[in-house]
């Protein structure tokens, strides 16, 4: 089994006391993080190491982890702008998936996967469409990358009655994929159940859903609520109720609740994802682009509630890039809640180990720790625009939170592989997947039946 050492100029831990290692190593043990050393402790000669990484102008942080994303909408990029939620469905992101084959799927899969990883990312979990869902678990298996995966589970869809199936299907197909891909690839690989709404779910889907991640310990289920205020009422119309509030009376609000946005939220709501202690997948870009607001993030974070970021799909931000998210995650919040809102030492928080316990993975994500698996990121913040050697913690949240970019990652690890490595990706070929995607797109234009 490889050893691997890494001797970056500084560590942002995120351990228990937020440590920072000037000086420090990662000793990397085949797929996990072996130890954590200070400058004092690394002793002895470097012989001992498959590989010594001696990078002292980088700085070594935990993978980012997404927890809302869709990679079958990466090929539709710039197709679905400036439309709210409901007509940005109906109009276009239906009809598009819709005309999905599994060529097409394949190649949107790896079209995202190739920009999460060149900009930091090293696990997700993604919501996939209604078919082709082994072609997004191949990509994903192929990239390296950790995942939770599912399709979206369908059985109502009065936008556009062609992106359906019988609850049947959804619920047969969904547990055959669980069999088939929960575990996979030596762990990298888990599922979410993932009924994509309210509005596109039957009460029976939902429950069913529901009961089905409960029958498997540890499994998400990763749904979008509370999204949009013309979602909203036609929510109240169907259950009388509002979104978590009608969650929570039928008894799907749980610790393995994922919700993604919970944007328009009232405060009995706010009482009720405390109560149960389900999670919220904050997507600002994709909030702020569609015009559907901004999450009561501060006072979810006051009440104890687990928060995540994710980028939701890339035709509704238009991007895929953490940095991104991090930066407005703090800005948009400032306004209204003062200028200590949302600290960049918060939102880091947010994107690394606010992610692995969204996902009930904190025992082997979310920071650089001995026994957690070797998922890891060197940056170059130096580059372009911090010139000065950086060394206090709030210099070094800012420089990634408010300055970073994908410019500044240098490399990318999972499970002790490097993925992405000096600037160039190591499994994915990206080039020929955006060729692919001009290719790819056009061939499903073609095929779309808008409506």
């Amino acid at each position: 089994m490889s050893r691997c050492l890494i001797k970056p100029g500084i560590i942002i831990t995120m351990d228990r006391t937020k440590r920072m290692l000037s000086g420090g190593s990662v000793l990397i043990n085949g797929d996990s993080i072996e130890n954590v050393l200070t400058a004092d402790q690394l002793a002895g000669s470097l012989d001992a190491f498959t590989e010594v990484i001696d990078v002292p102008n980088l700085t070594l942080i935990p993978g980012f982890i997404q927890t809302h994303l869709h990679l079958c909408q990466t090929l539709f990029r710039g197709l679905a702008d400036d439309l709210p939620l409901l007509d940005w469905l109906r109009l276009r992101i239906f009809p598009l998936e819709a005309a999905h084959d599994a060529s097409s799927m394949n190649v949107s899969a790896r079209l995202g996967l190739s920009e999460l990883i060149a900009s930091g990312t090293t696990t997700i979990m993604d919501m996939g469409s209604l078919r082709h869902e082994e072609e997004i678990v191949r990509a994903i298996d192929e990239s390296g990358m950790r995942a939770v995966v599912g399709k979206a589970m369908m059985d109502i869809n009065e936008a556009y009655p062609k992106l359906k199936e019988r609850t049947d299907d959804a619920i047969r197909s969904t547990l055959d994929e669980i069999r088939a891909w929960h575990g996979s690839a030596n762990g990298r690989i888990l599922y979410a159940v993932a009924p994509r709404f309210i509005l596109s779910c039957t009460d029976r889907l939902l429950l069913e859903a529901s009961a089905i991640a409960t029958d498997h310990p540890g499994m998400r289920f990763h749904t979008h609520a509370a999204e949009n205020s013309g979602e909203l009422a036609l929510v109240r119309k169907r259950c009388a109720a509002d979104n978590i509030e009608y969650f929570a009376k039928v008894g799907i609000l749980q610790e393995h609740t994922c919700l993604a946005h919970c944007v328009w939220l009232q405060e009995r709501e706010l009482d009720l994802l405390v109560e149960r202690r389900a999670n919220v997948l904050h997507c600002p870009s994709s909030n702020l682009k569609l015009g559907s607001g901004v999450a009561r993030v501060p006072e979810m974070l006051q009440r104890g509630i687990t928060v995540s970021l994710g980028a939701d799909g890339a035709p509704c931000n238009n991007t895929l890039n953490m940095f991104q998210e991090m930066r407005l995650a703090a800005m948009i919040q400032k306004s209204v809640h003062g200028s200590d809102s949302m600290r960049a030492d918060e939102v880091f928080t947010l994107a690394t180990l606010g992610g692995a316990r969204t996902l009930a993975l904190e025992k082997e994500i979310g920071s650089i720790e001995a026994g957690k698996r070797a998922d890891l990121v060197l940056l170059d913040l130096q580059k372009p625009w911090n010139p000065s050697r950086l060394t206090t913690a709030s210099d070094l949240y800012s420089a990634v939170v408010y300055t970073g970019s994908p410019a500044n990652v240098d490399s990318v690890m999972v499970d002790g592989s490097w993925l992405y490595r000096k600037g160039l990706h190591q499994r994915l070929d990206d080039e020929r997947a955006v060729s692919q995607a001009r290719e790819e797109l056009k061939a499903l234009l073609q095929r779309v039946e808008w409506t």
